[in-house]
């Protein structure tokens, strides 16, 4: 299911003016790029507003798309049992840079009947725990530093 950008930019909007309420600080941290254009219409706007609100992207350098090895190593660490390693297969295998457009006018079906953005092949609990660690450091120095670009997104 999908909200679409318009609907989930107006969600993001409003969490962000109600949150702001009562917290002094708002941090959106994602994990689909997907909602890429929503957060870098919602989170200037609420900026604007004298609001201090930014994004975080959950991205690893290299990494698939979707249920390729980065998910799939992720997910063997944090939720192993939903994990269906005997429907693992690769799919669409191109980078994601090279891929967006078609993946905006297409969506995922038409990029990957089956879903798959990248192969799961090699993936690894331990390979998701690092990933994750990985992850986790980045968000913590960045929320340490707070540093905002122009888009919301903190650096």
């Amino acid at each position: 299911m999908s909200i679409g950008t318009e609907a989930l930019t107006g969600l993001l909007v409003e969490y962000g003016r109600s949150a702001g309420r009562w917290a002094g600080r708002v941090l959106v941290v994602n994990g689909h790029g997907g909602n890429l254009d929503a957060l870098r219409a919602a989170i200037p706007l609420l900026r604007s507003e004298g609001r201090d609100v930014a994004w975080f992207p959950c991205g690893v350098a290299g990494g698939d798309a979707h249920a390729g090895r980065t998910e799939t190593s992720l997910m063997l660490h944090v939720e192993p049992d939903g994990v269906r390693a005997d429907r693992a297969a690769a799919g669409e295998t191109t980078p994601i840079r090279e891929l967006l457009p078609r993946l905006r006018a297409e969506g995922v079906r038409g990029v990957s009947p089956t879903g798959v953005l990248g192969d799961p092949a090699g993936a690894t609990r331990t390979e998701g725990e690092a990933l994750l660690a990985e992850l986790t450091g980045r968000l913590v120095a960045a929320v340490g530093t707070w540093a905002v670009d122009d888009d919301g997104r903190l650096r």
